[in-house]
């Protein structure tokens, strides 16, 4: 069957189409490039052009993906020949277990596509990888391994256990149990599945050995089915299999180095006036979340200021991660509780009534989170996984970061900006914040609430 790649832009490349069918004709492709521009990318079809590194005779393709989403039928996966641990077990079950044994070490032909005519062999070169997939981005890169364990295989030599009709999407996760990367992970499933124009939600199969965590229950919520790979008894056949590119290759990253020009805007608002510098990819992934737990509807935002502000402080606390995790988190912001009292304190005695909510988030199920997110007018917190939630936050929302000076990265900044959310920061010398300051910066922001 054809082969279809995705770089998320209407200009293509003759010369690399060409090349393409020329060393896979016919068979599944994917393309993951450590470098890559992908998240911006994949929010906004068009892009302006951005310095890179690479020349192309098209100047607009400058800013487009050297990653693709691709999709492709009739491909196996052997568990028999990755090695990782299963996968899917308690916590308590497997601590101490060392990360390596958790991600996958394909053997040739783990992967195999069946081509369209008797031919047999790798499924790509090792120096189409080099040039695509290079190996000094991070240190362990699944999804070349992956790649080179490929074989194609003539028509009917699919030897399979059993077959899987329903479109899947193919997911390989490192920090599993983090809300930031896994959202990441999250939103490259979804959009996997909006380009590949998918109907309906796709299943989807871990490549990893990770074990079960709270946040899986979502991955649950969001897709239709949700197993391992190694839960499979012999090597499994989908009909309908995508690559989703992993959490890492992501703008969120590419931030640490580089800036986008795309900023948020509504749906509504680009449907009526196109415009190629403004995005509603991250607002329709939060509704995404939003509606898979039943918590898109009119009386909730309705009664957002009801009974008064809610001022979310989103807070750091201890959790049992993964079976290397101490269960201690790192402290961001070394007086939290002094500040979140003293703002307490503060917003009882302002003539409006400010709720200020206590945002325990690792003694909350994922409802309860969303649903804070939602209520709330102003999301506070120190720099941390917990704010990923702006992903789902309302258009009105405000937002105050607390930046140590050991985390200025810009994740939840561009999260507000492609969001189109009132955005804030306090940059902190150390990890001290002065209560002071603070209050101040949070009762100006308040000010435009009218409070």
């Amino acid at each position: 069957m054809p082969v279809r790649t995705y770089h998320h832009h209407h200009h293509h490349n003759n010369s690399n189409n060409h090349r393409l069918r020329r060393i896979i004709p016919r068979v599944l492709l994917a393309v993951f490039a450590i470098y890559a521009v992908s998240f911006a990318a994949y929010l906004l079809r068009h892009q302006s052009p951005h310095p890179h590194p690479h020349p192309a005779a098209d100047p607009e393709r400058d800013a487009t993906l050297r990653s693709s989403i691709c999709e492709g039928g009739r491909v196996l996966l052997d568990p028999g020949l990755i090695a990782m641990s299963r996968g899917g077990e308690p916590l308590d079950q497997v601590m101490g277990r060392a990360e390596e044994e958790e991600l996958p070490k394909y053997e040739p032909g783990a992967l195999q596509v069946e081509a369209a005519a008797k031919r047999t062999g790798p499924l790509v070169e090792a120096g189409f990888l080099d040039a695509y997939v290079p190996t000094g981005g991070i240190g362990m890169h699944t999804m070349r391994s992956l790649l080179d364990s490929g074989r194609v295989v003539p028509p009917g030599e699919l030897h399979c256990s059993q077959w899987v009709e329903e479109p899947t999407l193919l997911v390989t996760r490192f920090e599993y149990a983090n809300l930031f990367h896994t959202i990441t992970d999250w939103y490259s499933a979804y959009v996997s599945s909006r380009v590949t124009d998918l109907p309906n939600r796709p299943n989807v199969v871990f490549v990893d050995g990770h074990c079960k965590a709270q946040l899986e229950q979502t991955w649950e919520a969001l897709f239709s089915n949700v197993t391992y790979v190694k839960n499979f008894s012999g090597p499994v056949c989908f009909r309908h299999a995508i690559l989703s590119p992993l959490g890492y290759e992501t703008a969120l990253f590419k931030g640490l180095s580089e800036s986008f020009s795309c900023e948020g805007a509504s749906a509504e608002s680009l449907r009526e006036k196109p415009d190629h510098q403004k995005t509603a990819r991250l607002s329709e992934f939060g509704e995404m979340i939003l509606a898979s737990f039943d918590l898109l509807r009119d009386d909730i935002l309705s009664s957002k200021t009801s009974n008064g502000l809610n001022v979310l402080f989103v807070r750091r606390e201890d959790y049992l991660a993964h079976p290397r995790h101490s269960g201690k988190v790192e402290s961001r912001l070394s007086n939290e509780k002094e500040v979140y009292d003293a703002i307490e304190g503060w917003a009882k005695g302002q003539k409006c009534k400010i709720n200020v909510i206590n945002g325990l988030f690792a003694h909350m199920n994922m409802k309860e989170q969303l649903r804070a997110i939602q209520e709330a007018s102003v999301v506070i917190g120190a720099h941390g996984a917990g704010l990923t939630h702006l992903v789902s936050a309302t258009p009105d929302t405000k937002v105050l970061e607390i930046i140590s000076s050991m985390y200025r990265r810009p994740h939840f900044a561009l999260i507000s900006h492609w969001k189109s959310l009132e955005y804030h920061a306090i940059n902190l010398p150390g990890s001290y914040a002065r209560v002071t300051d603070v209050i101040n910066e949070l009762s100006n922001i308040l000010k435009g609430l009218g409070c």
